[in-house]
């Protein structure tokens, strides 16, 4: 009976170990699906985003390398920090070193005074000296004694001005990549303020040649069908493939959700865009810029790029027909492929897009279609 048992586990244990292998194989095989689903629609992405005049690619090469700049001075700045905390923990652990040493060398010396007190006596010496035998073995043992612990003395000693020759090279070249990195990051600094300011002409020369609300209005009106057609190929490219993860359907956590970013929500869905003829789609959450923008359910990106009028775009598909949307993004934290968790962070808040003030712009949209973002956010 107890060998059946133990068979009829082992039996469970391999099938529920192929059960998760053919799990993981579906997984890898959905996302690659996905992936090269996404790699052919990027060759139509030039068609969706619509012509640009030589304004708005200088708009968008600018934005995009503020957004890349902004990304390797973050990463700088990590790394600074990391390497200033390792390099303080050699300078600390240097310290610990130096002051063993000063307490071995003191204890060496005590050890040295003894030595001369014994009169450096020989063995045989205190041999000869000795009358009773079992004062002679006393002493020859506290002879020994002395020798085996003077000899360890010294080889910590020695150990210790080893280790602290091995650090100071490392502490040496710590010091030399910090230097180097902060030159890297007051160079980024340049080049970030440089594209900064060059954003701002080109953000001039559009709004200049904008010269009336009808003209502003199509650009719009333009802007706005591009991203229709681009959730439509989107929702055509992910048909087939079903979310993993065993989250909440989007559908039930109506009214559950938090917005996206922290800041004050001034525009909200279906109220008047321009001139009372185009309402928002979506809400506008206007915060500083660096804020963090995180998902609002359980997904997948499906988009994660440069958009005209939408600046960094981040789209997450969450099933059942359902797809959020965030706008003029500062920087892009995921990719393409990538699953992301309710409440991750999946970007920064930023004015991409040719915005003057930084904000978050943010859609829900169903089979489609925009829905109100607050009847589904708190």
């Amino acid at each position: 009976m107890y060998r059946f048992l133990l068979s009829l586990c082992f039996a469970m244990s391999v099938f529920t170990t192929q059960a998760q292998q053919s799990d993981d194989a579906n997984y890898q095989a959905k996302l690659q699906l996905l992936q090269s689903t996404i790699a052919e629609l990027k060759v139509e992405l030039e068609k969706v985003k619509g012509s640009r005049n030589q304004l708005q690619t200088n708009l968008q090469s600018s934005e995009v390398d503020i957004s890349q700049l902004v990304k390797k001075i973050e990463r700088l700045k990590g790394d600074l920090a990391s390497q200033k905390k390792h390099l303080a923990q050699l300078n600390n652990q240097r310290n610990e070193l130096q002051q063993s040493q000063k307490q071995q060398q003191h204890i060496i010396i005590q050890h040295i005074n003894a030595a001369h007190r014994l009169g450096q006596q020989s063995q045989l010496k205190l041999l000869l000296n000795q009358q009773h035998p079992a004062e002679l073995a006393r002493t020859l043992k506290y002879y020994q004694y002395f020798l085996d612990a003077r000899s360890e003395k010294i080889d910590s000693y020695i150990q210790t001005i080893s280790e602290i020759n091995t650090l100071e090279p490392q502490i040496t070249q710590q010091t030399k990549q910090i230097q180097s990195d902060k030159q890297d990051l007051e160079k980024q600094h340049l080049t970030l303020k440089q594209r900064q300011n060059d954003r701002r002409l080109a953000l001039k020369e559009i709004q200049q040649s904008i010269s009336s609300k009808d003209k502003e209005l199509k650009k719009l009106v333009d802007d706005k069908k591009q991203l229709a057609m681009l959730i439509k190929q989107l929702s055509e490219a992910i048909a087939n493939i079903n979310l993993s993860g065993n989250d909440q359907p989007f559908a039930q956590r109506r009214g559950k959700m938090t917005l996206p970013s922290k800041g004050k929500v001034s525009h909200r869905f279906g109220s008047p865009r321009i001139a009372g003829r185009l309402n928002w789609e979506g809400v506008i959450i206007t915060a500083p810029e660096g804020t963090p923008v995180k998902a609002v359910h359980h997904g997948r990106v499906v988009f994660a790029d440069y958009m005209r009028g939408h600046g960094l775009l981040l789209i997450i598909d969450h099933g059942d027909s359902f797809m959020s949307l965030y706008a003029n993004n500062q920087i892009l934290m995921r990719d393409v492929g990538d699953w992301i968790s309710s409440n991750e962070e999946i970007g920064r808040v930023g004015t991409t897009g040719g915005q003057t003030l930084a904000g978050l712009y943010f859609e829900i949209r169903h089979n489609g279609k925009p829905v109100d973002p607050n009847i589904w956010c708190k």
